[in-house]
């Protein structure tokens, strides 16, 4: 198995994309925390884990909240003794056209996708440097490297991930410490689910034209990128054993948005 005995943190995992994850992650013999929002829904994941004979814990953790995430971080370090890899998920989208994007909202956004990324990092960080090695990767978007109208607020915050991304590699090379960044397209979580009917609203479009004609309009295919998709390359970037893949993005996204 390509974790055996590894410990991840992944936040935003007790549903979509960042479940999906730590999943992978415990089937390839990880122990796994999941972090979330909703300790509830965290602790369901975590049993359903356990019940398949995977080792997983679940920590209440609001990303943007410095005290949440070092308490989760350390209850995970007392429990298993380090952590090996961070994934950053948590995230949410919140659209208006810029004229009308309420600041608290912008500061809201940013807070769970920024603020997230940075206090999880840093609070990994003495870990990895203390065992000499760590992989951490940030959930991007095509919106990292694309714009869309109404999502100002996200693909700043998308962007942003690429450059701490960079300069994390930098810092934590001598440590055998990487940082990469997964750029998905659309993938159909219920967080894109809910984006639909916001667009259609917005645009003045039907549901359907905002997935034929504003989601999925540039992929190669007409499909929306998958949960196992973003999986395989968490578990790549996760999984790799040197320096040599580090400060990268990938973008996985049928085609949408080609390096």
């Amino acid at each position: 198995m390509k974790l055996e005995n590894k410990i991840a943190v992944v936040t935003g995992a007790a549903s979509g994309i960042g479940r999906e994850i730590a999943l992978r992650y415990a089937e390839e013999g990880a122990k796994v925390a999941i972090a979330d929002l909703r300790l509830d829904a965290a602790q369901a994941t975590a049993d359903e884990f356990a019940a398949k004979g995977h080792a997983a814990m679940a920590v209440a953790m609001d990303v943007s909240d410095e005290n949440e995430v070092n308490e989760g971080i350390t209850s995970v370090v007392k429990a298993w003794g380090g952590i090996d890899i961070l994934v950053s998920n948590a995230g949410i989208q919140i659209v208006y056209p810029i004229e009308e994007f309420p600041f608290a909202s912008w500061k809201k956004l940013l807070a769970i996708h920024l603020d997230g990324a940075f206090l999880t990092t840093k609070a990994v960080i003495p870990h990895m440097y203390k065992a000499g090695r760590g992989s951490i990767i940030y959930m991007g978007s095509v919106h990292s490297k694309e714009a869309s109208v109404l999502k100002s607020a996200y693909v700043t915050a998308k962007h942003g991930l690429i450059g701490l991304a960079k300069v994390v590699s930098k810092e934590g090379a001598a440590h055998g410490v990487r940082a990469n960044v997964i750029c998905p397209g659309f993938v159909k979580t219920p967080l894109v689910e809910k984006q639909i009917p916001e667009q259609a609203k917005e645009l003045g479009i039907s549901e359907e034209d905002v997935v034929k004609k504003v989601m999925l309009k540039d992929t190669v295919d007409g499909q929306f990128t998958t949960v196992d998709d973003v999986a395989e390359v968490a578990l790549l970037f996760a999984a790799f054993p040197s320096n040599a893949l580090t400060g990268q993005s990938l973008v996985v996204s049928h085609g949408w948005f080609m390096q």
